[in-house]
């Protein structure tokens, strides 16, 4: 398994070299001519020892070295850092699939299981749990995600806590947003491709031969409008396919740095704020969105079952409803690819149930804060 830590931004200076603890301490001479240290000697060589384990300590945790249960591993950072877990788990072209987890979503028959195992049972997509990333947000996450997975990231935040479930527009749901669109650009930054799925997506069919050739940004939608081109599309940061150039990078750094122009908003409201800016134009980005006949989700789902590529629990509230409504899609799924070819056309997903769409107009027009970010 392949797993790396790493605990604070920018990237690129953790990938610089760490600066070496140079120590010079003398040989003690054991010969009998020689008198026996003394307390003085014995304390200096106690706190010289202490010393050094708290910067191997120190140097394990900030370079994120660890062994399969996340215990500090003394070793060389280079060997652990986010780029070679990258390089192990991406596609020939430098392409991963990457998703961020939780321990909310991480616990047992909770939403990353139901996440793995559409994979297994979509049609033709187990290998790409091959280069799947998860990256874990907590420590809790990053040890399920050990037991369960091949490829790991351990993604810390000093002073936030993102191992509950994040409720909608809580500060502490913000920064995770935000944190999740930095990390991103980083990935861009070191010349990888990534597909970015929400872990409550199922996957179904290989996505990529629906992907536009020409993009640099494409992008599903809770309402798709028809024109892959229009500015007018409801796009869902869910799930993205971006190819890492200059283009990509410097439109990062760009949905990045406007959330100060709009505070308070979540990184999906400030790409519609953003999407039909001049400077987005003027960088020469190609923005694609995503049509939901092939990337389809509770909003607006794909109604047929012969095209689907993944389907999103988006519009719905609640971990327990997403759980219920997803484990009701898998069965539906199952069912369908069970069926002969000649009644393959009389199934249709049950869902959404519990994720009712009347349930987030009621939420929209009156927002209650302990309602949890499940949208």
């Amino acid at each position: 398994m392949q797993a790396a830590v790493i605990s604070s931004f920018p990237f690129p200076s953790y990938f610089a070299s760490s600066k070496r603890l140079k120590m010079t301490t003398a040989s003690p001479d054991f010969s009998p001519h020689t008198r026996r240290p003394g307390v003085s000697t014995l304390l200096l060589l106690l706190v010289a020892v202490v010393l050094l384990s708290c910067f191997l300590l120190h140097t394990a945790v900030q370079f994120g070295i660890t062994t399969n249960n996340g215990s500090p591993l003394y070793s060389d950072s280079k060997e652990n850092s986010l780029e070679r877990v990258l390089k192990v788990a991406s596609m020939p072209d430098n392409t991963v699939i990457l998703t961020t987890l939780n321990e909310a979503w991480a616990a047992p028959d909770s939403v990353i299981d139901l996440f793995l195992e559409s994979f297994r049972m979509g049609d033709q997509t187990r290998w790409l749990l091959n280069h799947l990333l998860i990256v874990s947000l907590d420590q809790k996450a990053f040890s399920r995600c050990m037991a369960v997975h091949s490829h790991c990231f351990s993604l810390v935040t000093e002073g936030v806590d993102f191992s509950h479930e994040a409720y909608f527009m809580t500060p502490d749901y913000l920064k995770m947003m935000w944190r999740r669109i930095d990390f991103l650009r980083s990935v861009l930054e070191m010349g990888y491709n990534f597909v970015f799925t929400d872990a409550d997506i199922m996957w179904f069919r290989d996505p990529f031969p629906h992907f536009h050739p020409d993009a640099d940004f494409q992008i599903a939608c809770d309402h798709f409008s028809g024109r892959s081109d229009d500015l007018e599309n409801k796009p869902n940061g869910g799930f993205k396919f971006v190819r890492s150039n200059k283009r990509s990078i410097e439109f990062y750094k760009f949905w990045h740095a406007s959330r100060g122009l709009y505070p308070g908003l979540h990184d999906q409201d400030v790409l519609n704020k953003i999407k039909n800016d001049s400077f987005i134009l003027e960088m020469g980005l190609h923005l694609r969105f995503l049509d939901t006949s092939y990337f389809g989700g509770f909003c607006e789902p794909s109604e047929d079952l012969d095209e689907v590529c993944t389907m999103h629990a988006n519009c719905c509230l609640g971990l327990s409803s997403k759980l219920h409504d997803l484990r009701i899609l898998l069965e539906d799924w199952k069912m369908y690819v069970s069926s002969s070819p000649m009644g393959s056309e009389s199934y249709g997903w049950r869902v959404p149930l519990n994720c009712s769409l009347d349930s987030l107009h009621l939420y929209v027009q009156q927002p209650d804060p302990t309602w949890p970010n499940s949208i």
